[in-house]
């Protein structure tokens, strides 16, 4: 069995659903310190955030990850219980195997292997590894940035273990993410009885055409490296559950990701001059969870295609699509970030598993990575 997936059995059994760690970042600190880095725990309240780190010179090339996963959902649906690592058909199942301990066992033992070839590698290496990445992330990846900012430790390259992987493992890395704003909307009306509207007010009916206006809104056509912003609705309640009430308020979430044609300002502009034109009372709350974020070539792009093609023998594509991920909080610092992991069919489902050949492959890959970056080419 390979020390990969021994690794990954060890981190998957451990269920830490957000923003648990239940001792993962331990069993990384005990591992990872035989080898020469230093462990430093930086957690906010309820968050756990490890910061390992060998070498002082620059460049600084970091593998960013995260302990913490997503609930299982139903225990019944599960073919095996989801944080007992069972392996079959070629893959190893529980919750976490590609979103994304799989990455993070990957980081370990290729480093481990790079530093036994290469003790003396140029730059530095580091891990910076949190357990609230899947839930709110205000005191994961985002607190610790700012601690490093403070003590200018400039990250010069990094690379995000999210399973970025579509038909094949490393057939896609992602070198850029949309932006995410969310926003809750409360619009008022007056609540009554049914038979007389004439003294209620109903705040469905208000806002029905405002949502129209809202959904056939064109944001902008994307451009080279992103497509269009989207918007869409996530929740919409209203009403008692009694058929001869109207109801006193709506309540509405939707989220925009959008594209760096772009930003917080100009969209909130807009969705209140949307809003404006029809006659209803609303109040509304919005949550920035990331701006848009672009790596447009360098050393970092550069490495990887070549070490994808040296371990596997064809080409990647770079790509912005999918969610958002923490690389969101490193790209304003100056940082080149892209994200590389194993493929994203399974994550957040039941069932979640990983290839047993993928993760040797994703191991290999990110070893070389390193290799061309940090070892001095005569």
């Amino acid at each position: 069995m390979s020390e990969t997936l021994d690794l990954l059995k060890d981190l998957i059994s451990r269920a830490s659903v957000t923003p648990e760690d239940a001792g993962c970042q331990d069993l990384l600190t005990q591992r990872l310190e035989t080898i020469g880095f230093k462990a430093e725990q930086l957690d906010f309240n309820d968050t756990k955030n490890l910061w390992l780190k060998r070498g002082q010179e620059k460049p600084l090339f970091v593998f960013l990850g995260h302990t913490d996963v997503v609930p299982t959902g139903p225990l019944e649906r599960w073919d095996s219980p989801p944080f007992e690592p069972t392996i079959r058909d070629g893959h190893l199942y529980g919750r976490g195997a590609a979103d994304m301990k799989g990455g993070i066992a990957c980081f370990v033992t290729a480093v481990e292997r790079f530093i036994a070839q290469y003790p003396e590698h140029h730059g530095t290496l580091a891990m910076m590894i949190t357990s609230d990445e899947e839930g709110p992330a205000t005191n994961g990846v985002v607190k610790v940035v700012e601690v490093l900012e403070q003590r200018n430790e400039k990250i010069d390259w990094c690379l995000v273990g999210e399973p970025s992987s579509d038909k094949k493992i490393a057939d896609v890395i992602r070198v850029g993410r949309r932006g995410s704003l969310c926003a809750k909307l409360q619009v008022k009306g007056i609540q009554g009885h049914v038979a007389y509207p004439e003294i209620a007010s109903n705040p469905i009916h208000s806002f029905a055409p405002a949502l129209k206006a809202l959904t056939d809104e064109v944001w902008d056509k994307g451009n080279d490296f992103f497509p269009p912003t989207s918007l869409q609705v996530s929740n919409i309640n209203s009403g008692t559950g009694a058929e001869n009430i109207i109801p006193g308020e709506l309540e509405l979430q939707f989220n925009l990701r959008f594209c760096t044609e772009l930003d917080e300002a100009s969209i909130k502009q807009r969705v209140h001059a949307i809003f404006d034109q029809f006659d209803f009372d609303y109040n509304i709350n919005w949550r920035l969870s990331g701006n848009p974020f672009l790596t447009e070539g360098g050393a970092l792009i550069e490495a990887t295609h070549a070490a994808i093609k040296k371990i596997t023998g064809y080409d990647t594509l770079d790509d912005t699509g999918g969610g958002t991920s923490d690389g969101r909080f490193i790209a304003p610092t100056g940082a080149e970030v892209i994200e590389l992991g194993p493929l994203n069919e399974s994550i957040h489902k039941l069932n979640e598993n990983v290839g047993l050949e993928d993760l040797e492959i994703l191991s290999k890959i990110y070893e070389q990575i390193l290799i061309e970056l940090l070892v001095t080419k005569d």
